[in-house]
């Protein structure tokens, strides 16, 4: 809105002055490189004239203007066809802005400081430079076309301007300063419910709606340092000064904002495109003076920037018509006299259509946008299968990447002189034909019954002891086990929890199948059955014959390390007569006998890490070599490696974790055009099989390929879900992992405009945690959860490109800072985080980092230790295989969980290790869980 970005505009255009005068009867199109625009009209003549919007039915623009005999602004209405002269619809007194109609035409808004007297408001006090005022006379204000029935709609002591209105429902988008800070606010169209929408310091102004009134789409500063400090000084007194001023788009409700330019210059005025994937804005990026304003535009994803307008002086505020044909915009082309500004318009040419979000010519602004684009449609294709372990779509993308990297110059760094590091990953629970239960001798139907995926193969029978929902969970009083002694016997619980008694992660704990067999185990049952009884659990009721969980695949059990005894699910029907009358925990003590023969084959494939190096160019090299990953598997069909998906729908897997695969493209594109003064060589490493577990990352970090030692990596810098920047905030963790991250992160997010938020440990679900267990210094970025993460719906259209292409910058700018330094970072072993809260409920830390990809033994092997935790006092290490704790056998890492969970802090214990093929029995005293293991 012109009450401050015009003032901006308009007044640069005159401290610079003109071009100059043309003749009246000049060709208005300004240039023959305006190829969307076409039979341009000039509708007023003489004096400032900016900001015409249009009427619903496209036949009148309101816009504001000075003329005679006016001292400042007012709101004027004319035919959008030029055949009528403009009509006064504001009062004539004080000073006015901002209007625009409402969605059914009956009424316009606009801003005023006529209540605060018929003066005009004295101009901007230039005493402290070149500023701009922020009257807090403006109220907003509604009205009859014609200017009649004036009803105010906001009376404060505040500046409220810059409003746009929803064409579905008539809601209002404003600017206001009544917070202290120029924030966006909405409100109802008769002014109540009002809701502040923005909270960033700095100017947030300006705002439009999109067509279907989803997201806005404004103009916003984000000072920091001294600037941020001179800015609230200024407007402490009513004033602002103009400086760099981006896009940014959001939700409607202010929410997943997300900055759209990186121009570095003062850009206003944004409004959509009519299908709302496209924004068209006016900018002097390109001036180096600041002088010369052009219309450009820009696609929602930050991609496609393209330059619309060439004319000498300013152009501006541009709006397409309701059907998208026309485009109404201010400019100072075809002036009678210096400095005039006008209102035109064009006849809007894209293919012969309305205009569309259609791709734009490249430019360089946004060539690593489009790129990343680019690389995330094709990851995030249906055709990619949701690049599941064991899909085509993942080979077809493992081949895809060796070819990307064969493309940047990277050498190939895998097994063998190939891009490609090979390692096998579970992905299919095989039932063999000869898997069988008998209920009392009777044999039951296939349907009724499904092994576990985590049984072990192998025979169990005997009499049937029914334990409830073999549940032990001390913090409520409950012990399904109490008096009943099933060593040796079939122990026949529950499925699910009982309804009501457990939430959140207490209900994901003991409802789950595997804790039921660990707990049946611990107590000497041969074997489990596990029957589905859902009507008393807080999930629906199911019929008695309803379908049973298929066998899954587990990571840790396809490595060798299954719950050790039998188990089936039985459907209701075929195992509810187990339990007794009324289905009450020990009704059944014997009365029962059930005979179980698993057969199951895991069956693996091999995945495939793609791995290039870009090798140093200087003459003189420095040892060692930086690593940058990211993952490019995903969920396939929605079960990670999934080859029978539980459902046909893809997991498409745009952010999770397309976006990282783009970012470590560009991030070797970025590196590559520089290796002739790089120090240190750059692996770079598209991992597979990290949602089965962090399986090729902790591939690499046993087997390094090519010649890599652990030894000699210096960082390794991981992205994982960079694909959702808002409000400009990126996450990176990792950071206490070297002390000289926290000089150069800082410092490297200020250079690519990137707000940082700087914390954590090297340790956490993602490629970077073996890394960190292998005692390398990490980073891992990520822009943040969201509610379509491992869900189908993560899509390629929800990715912000520019900001992807923004965190690829920054690990690039990390990278090359690492490579170049002469010394090593200094790896910072992290201690265990301080408890936060009441953690007594989750039992016992021991203060140990899993490797949750096994090397194929029952136990959990020892990523690592943390310093000053429970395992190292005790002389646990890294590499150790823990088959035993507290009494209890230690077969996978369920089992650790379960053991930890019923411990307590400060208990002495005993732990048995493989500590390269001999068993040690070491003294532990457990620590204070706060998540840890």
């Amino acid at each position: 809105m012109r009450s401050l970005a015009a003032a901006l505009a308009l007044s640069l255009l005159a401290r610079a002055g003109s071009a100059g005068p043309t003749s009246p009867a000049a060709a208005p199109l300004a240039d023959p490189r305006e190829t969307h625009l076409a039979d341009v009209v000039q509708l007023t003549h003489g004096g400032q004239n900016a900001e015409a919007y249009w009427s619903p039915d496209g036949r009148q623009l309101i816009f504001q203007s000075t003329r005679p005999p006016f001292g400042c602004d007012q709101i004027f209405r004319m035919p959008a066809d030029g055949t009528g002269a403009p009509s006064l619809v504001s009062t004539g007194r004080g000073r006015t802005t901002c209007a625009y109609f409402t969605p059914d035409g009956s009424r316009v808004l606009f801003s005023s400081t006529h209540a605060a007297g018929d003066a005009c408001p004295p101009p901007a006090d230039r005493s402290q430079g070149y500023t701009w005022a922020v009257y807090p006379s403006y109220d907003i204000w509604t009205a009859k076309p014609d200017g009649t029935d004036l009803e105010r709609l906001t009376d404060n002591s505040a500046y409220d301007a810059e409003t746009t209105v929803c064409p579905l429902d008539g809601s209002l988008v404003f600017t206001s300063d009544r917070d202290g800070d120029l924030e966006l606010y909405r409100m109802d169209a008769d002014g109540g419910h009002v809701k502040r929408l923005t909270n960033a310091p700095g100017y947030d102004g300006g705002a439009y709606f999109s067509p279907d009134c989803k997201q806005i789409v404004w103009r916003a500063s984000r000072p920091e340092g001294a600037e941020l400090d001179d800015y609230r000084k200024l407007l402490a007194r009513g004033l602002v000064r103009p400086g760099k001023l981006e896009i940014w788009i959001a939700n409607a409700d202010g929410s997943e904002a997300r900055q759209l330019t990186y121009l570095g210059a003062a850009s206003f005025a944004p409004s959509f495109f009519p299908d709302g994937r496209r924004v068209i804005f006016s900018s002097n990026y390109g001036d180096p003076a600041g002088r010369e304003f052009e219309l450009w535009a820009v696609n929602t994803d930050g991609t496609g920037l393209e330059r619309i307008t060439y004319s000498a002086g300013f152009d501006g505020f541009p709006m397409f018509s309701p059907d998208g044909t026309r485009l109404a915009f201010a400019s100072n082309r075809n002036n009678a006299a210096p400095h005039e500004t006008n209102v035109f318009v064009a006849r809007w040419k894209d293919g012969g259509g309305p205009p569309t979000a259609a791709a734009a010519p490249e430019m360089p602004e946004t060539a690593g946008a489009d790129r990343f684009a680019a690389d995330v449609r094709w990851l995030a294709d249906d055709a990619r299968e949701g690049r599941g372990v064991g899909t085509a779509g993942l080979a077809a993308a493992e081949r895809w990447l060796g070819d990307r990297f064969q493309d940047l110059g990277l050498e190939p760094a895998g097994d063998a002189g190939t891009y490609f590091e090979g390692f096998d990953v579970p992905v299919a629970v095989e039932v063999e034909p000869e898997t069988a239960v008998e209920v009392d001798g009777r044999p039951l139907d296939r349907a009724a019954f499904q092994p576990g995926g985590f049984s072990s193969s192998g025979e169990a029978r005997g009499p049937v002891v029914a334990a409830g929902w073999g549940i032990v969970a001390p913090e409520k009083g409950i012990d399904d086990y109490k008096g009943l002694e099933v060593r040796g016997k079939i122990v026949a619980v529950r499925r699910f929890t009982p309804k009501g008694v457990f939430k959140g992660h207490a209900e994901q704990t003991y409802g789950d199948l595997r804790y039921k067999t660990y707990t049946a185990r611990e107590h000497g049952a041969a074997g489990l059955v596990i029957v589905d009884l859902p009507a008393e659990t807080a999930g629906e009721a199911l019929p008695a014959d309803a379908p049973l969980p298929r066998p899954v695949v587990d990571p840790a059990v396809g490595k060798g390390a299954d719950a050790g005894i039998p188990v089936a699910v039985l459907t209701r029907a075929a195992g509810g007569g187990l339990f007794g009358p009324g289905e009450q925990r020990g009704g059944n003590r014997g009365e029962h006998r059930v005979a179980l023969r698993v057969r199951l084959t895991r069956r693996t494939v091999t995945a495939a890490n793609v791995v290039g190096r870009l090798r140093a160019g200087t003459a003189h090299r420095l040892p060692g070599a930086v690593v940058v990953g990211a993952h490019y598997d995903h969920l396939g069909f929605g079960g990670a490696g999934s080859l029978a998906p539980d459902s046909h729908e893809v997991h498409h897997g745009a952010d999770d974790n397309a976006s990282g695969t783009a970012a470590l493209l560009e991030v070797a594109r970025t590196l590559a055009a520089e290796r002739g003064t790089l120090r240190r060589d750059v692996v770079f490493v598209a991992f597979s099989g990290e949602e089965t577990g962090v399986l090729g990352s902790t591939a690499f970090t046993r087997k390094p390929p090519a010649r890599l030692k652990i030894a000699d990596l210096v960082a390794m810098l991981n992205m994982d879900m960079v694909g959702r920047l808002r409000g400009d905030k990126l996450t990176v963790l990792g950071t206490d992992t070297a002390e000289e991250w926290k000089r150069m992160v800082p410092a490297a997010c200020a250079r690519e405009l990137v707000g940082c938020a700087l914390s954590g440990d090297g340790y956490g679900p993602s490629d970077h945690s073996p890394f960190y267990a292998a005692g390398v210094p990490v980073l891992h970025f990520f822009t943040g959860a969201h509610e379509d993460y491992h869900k189908p719906s993560d899509t390629a259209d929800t990715v912000n490109a520019i900001g992807g292409e923004r965190v690829a910058l920054l690990v690039a700018d990390l990278a090359r800072e690492v490579a170049d330094g002469p010394a090593r970072l200094a790896y910072k072993s992290a201690p265990a985080p301080a408890p936060q809260g009441d953690a007594r409920s989750y039992g016992a830390s021991l203060g140990t980092i899993p490797d949750y990809a096994g090397d194929g033994r029952p136990g959990v092997l020892i990523a690592n230790v943390r310093p000053e935790g429970a395992a190292a006092k005790a002389g646990i290490q890294r590499g150790d295989l823990l088959i035993e704790l507290a009494g209890q056998p230690i077969r996978s890492i369920y089992d650790f969980m379960y053991v930890l969970r019923q411990s307590k802090s400060g208990e002495t214990t005993k732990a048995v290790v493989d500590r390269a093929g001999k068993k040690l029995t070491l003294d532990v005293t457990f620590g204070t869980s706060s998540g840890i293991r």
